[in-house]
């Protein structure tokens, strides 16, 4: 561990179960906790604690909050602070901690703490998004405003037909592991090589392999919004092309790591947030046009 990362390797996983947080799976293929993408600035002459907190894009209140050596408000010469990705708190979890205890707590969304904090089980301490430290460490509004705030109907469909919807957004039993854990999409019924399609415009943010999610196609539309087409067969576009909704972007498959033995299309939806492409549920992307 360098020193650009934190003293602890910690995750968070949240759901709406009432489940310990001991109880929870990690999902693969999840981005970096925020914990460990702390950075190490050191002090010099001249400045303040406003001053480091504007260069880095944070309020004063996140380096105290996290730097107890801060808490009078100064800054010395030479002092090393520890500085995170964006604003929030660090929290220790009580033993038996369920994720809904601090979903309420804090007011956050469920998916954007799973993803900013690695998807890892079993943490001591997560790092909350959004949350304005103070001395009595009272909750604020989440940084990303809730889902229901954020949707506008796609003007097509993934698939060239509605599809049944064999696994959802959110926690979920993966049969092929026979454990609990956060599915990022939808996993929509379709025959292989069944012809995937954009749901809108857009350009082709990626087209190639990548990990769990074999042959992934990724396209980001106007307005902050992505899509995702995974565990494809073949891609019929490349990065960088221009969409258009409706046109083919590759067939169903099953590379990468599929969540279940039945063919089908995993789609996901992403709105871009302070914190990167954070996951939500395609409901109200694609309203009820599905079995």
């Amino acid at each position: 561990m360098t020193a650009r990362h934190w003293l602890f390797r910690v995750g968070f996983f949240l759901t709406g179960m009432a489940l310990p947080i001991a109880a929870a799976q990690s999902p693969p293929n999840c981005p970096l906790p925020a914990l460990e993408r702390f950075v190490r600035h050191r002090v010099i002459p001249g400045e303040t604690l406003a001053a480091i907190a504007q260069r880095y894009n944070l309020i004063p209140a996140t380096l105290m909050g996290l730097n107890p050596t801060l808490r009078q408000g100064r800054v010395t010469p030479g002092q090393d602070i520890w500085i995170p990705p964006y604003n929030g708190i660090r929290v220790a979890v009580s033993p038996g901690q369920t994720w809904q205890a601090i979903a309420r707590a804090f007011q956050v969304r469920p998916d954007t703490l799973f993803e900013v904090n690695g998807c890892q089980p079993n943490p001591q301490v997560v790092f909350v998004p959004g949350v304005n430290w103070s001395p009595n460490q009272s909750p604020a509004q989440p940084l990303v405003p809730p889902a229901t705030a954020l949707p506008r109907r796609f003007p097509a469909y993934p698939l060239a037909v509605t599809a049944p919807l064999l696994m959802g957004y959110g926690w979920q039993l993966f049969p092929r592991t026979g454990e609990v854990a956060f599915h990022s999409g939808w996993d929509l019924a379709a025959p292989l090589g069944a012809a995937v399609q954009a749901v809108d415009r857009g350009v082709v943010a990626f087209a190639g392999s990548q990990g769990v999610y074999g042959q992934l196609v990724v396209v980001n539309h106007p307005g902050g919004l992505q899509t995702r087409y995974a565990q494809l067969d073949h891609l019929a576009v490349k990065t960088g092309q221009q969409v258009q909704a409706g046109d083919r972007l590759g067939t169903v498959g099953t590379t990468g790591t599929p969540s279940l033995v039945e063919p089908h299309l995993h789609f996901e939806v992403r709105h871009a947030s302070t914190l990167g492409w954070v996951a939500a549920d395609p409901q109200p992307y694609l309203g009820s046009r599905r079995d």
